[in-house]
């Protein structure tokens, strides 16, 4: 609590609050699903998972741990990745349709996104639109207690198992937006890095990158203390800045990606690097969970909602499509260049832990520094050279500014503040970098 960074600020908050599920890391671990779910009294489960995991030794392990254990169970199945709101609620009409006592989600952060979004849904006997945030929804309260939730991932990005977000499609505006409660927060978290052994590399590149901004975004977002108090605590939001918990875990996180991005993309044999990523992408999980994100992420909606003839090797995803962690990736080193001048020893501190070389830099090139090494990540892990690698140039910088600048939420979480034509400068400073 030391660190000037966290130092009192006029009519700021003076406390944060950090929260994050049971966690068991380990090989093997899903085997322990059945006997954990017990423990939380689940007679009866929701079980969420996608059609391509339909069939997998990992849902395999899950549905005969829960036999072991007793516990009956039925499968919705049926989750696009890049879920919409129809999705969700699809979702909602099937936890409502059975007798369940609990939910477990199998799968990426698309599939526990939707668990997520379908329970907070069905509990409240709504659609999903009213909960997201004014001007979008009706900034609707989640009140009710939701089904005790054990999440399951099978990527090494979103961390999603960790947090009380959720990310969804909004089908009517064709645009991704954030809904948020600490009561959709699952109650355990299960990672086993099993599940990334036989995943193709750009997959791996992909979600490699979304933890990796995860940990750079809340490590230089804006500190809670400069964030207004919240009168009620028990209406805090975990989205509250940067903190010194999340700190510790973004630190970790940065470390291992610095270390072992390139090798687990570049070696598909190399156990230790994808499992040292899975450690990662739950910890950056659990400290963006607890801090949020804030510009990469914001301008990463623009190129999902404009996006168009594209598809992406590895994901057997219909065009046009470009994974969440590639349409982050393309605009960071633009977005922490931009975001610097406003925090330059966070941005060279993180730099350091990415094993950025900083040889003779002072604090004026922090936004390089950092900006620099991430490109030279991108460059070794063969992600797009920025914005025109994904399809776009010039004459979308305008369109995709006024997509994104309706992110309030992250955009207001940034360490310095901007406007709809710094939204356009960070954009046209990301169409390529080499």
């Amino acid at each position: 609590m030391a660190c000037q960074y966290f130092a009192p600020c006029d009519h700021g908050a003076t406390s944060f609050t950090i929260a994050i599920p049971k966690v068991t890391f380990g090989r093997g671990t899903l085997s322990e699903v059945g006997r954990r779910a017990q423990s939380l009294g689940m007679t009866e489960v929701a079980l969420f998972t996608d059609g391509g995991l339909l069939d997998s030794r990992y849902m395999a392990t899950v549905k005969q741990s829960l036999k072991a254990s007793g516990i009956a169970f039925q499968i919705f199945s049926d989750i696009r990745i890049e879920p919409d709101d129809f999705c969700v609620e699809q979702g909602a009409a099937f936890i409502k349709s059975g007798n369940f006592d609990g939910m477990i989600s199998v799968g990426g952060g698309s599939v526990i996104d939707t668990a997520k979004a379908a329970a907070v849904c069905a509990k409240h006997n709504s659609v999903l639109k009213p909960f997201f945030a004014k001007p979008i929804g009706e900034s609707k309260p989640i009140t009710e207690k939701l089904l005790p939730h054990i999440a399951c991932p099978t990527t090494s990005g979103t961390g999603s198992e960790c947090t009380s977000i959720a990310v969804v499609r909004l089908r009517d505006l064709d645009t991704k937006f954030v809904i948020a409660s600490p009561l959709m927060l699952p109650d355990e978290a299960v990672i086993d890095p099993e599940c990334c052994d036989t995943l193709p590399s750009n997959v791996i590149a992909s979600t490699g990158f979304d933890l990796l901004s995860h940990a750079l975004e809340c490590y230089t977002a804006k500190a809670y203390t400069q964030w207004a108090p919240v009168e009620n605590p028990n209406a805090r939001q975990l989205i509250q800045g940067a903190n010194p918990w999340s700190d510790l875990a973004a630190t970790k996180a940065l470390q291992i990606a610095g270390t072992y991005l390139d090798r687990a993309v570049n070696d598909t044999s190399d156990q230790e690097a994808r499992d040292q990523l899975m450690w990662a992408a739950s910890l950056a999980g659990m400290a963006f969970g607890n801090s949020g994100t804030h510009m990469p992420h914001a301008l990463s909606y623009g190129v999902t909602h404009l996006m168009r003839d594209i598809t992406t090797k590895d994901y057997d995803v219909k065009t046009p499509f470009v994974p969440h962690g590639v349409s982050v990736i393309v605009s960071a080193p633009a977005c922490f260049r931009y975001t610097a001048e406003a925090t330059p020893e966070r941005h060279l501190e993180a730099a350091g832990f990415l094993q950025a070389d900083q040889k003779g830099a002072g604090l004026e090139d922090a936004g390089e520094v950092l900006s620099k090494r991430m490109i030279e990540l991108m460059q070794q892990t063969h992600m797009p050279n920025g914005l025109s690698g994904v399809g776009f140039g010039s004459a979308d910088i305008k369109a995709m500014a006024a997509s994104s600048v309706r992110q309030a939420r992250a955009i207001s979480n940034a360490p310095r503040e901007s406007n709809l034509v710094d939204l356009e400068n960070i954009y046209a400073d990301a169409i390529s970098y080499w």
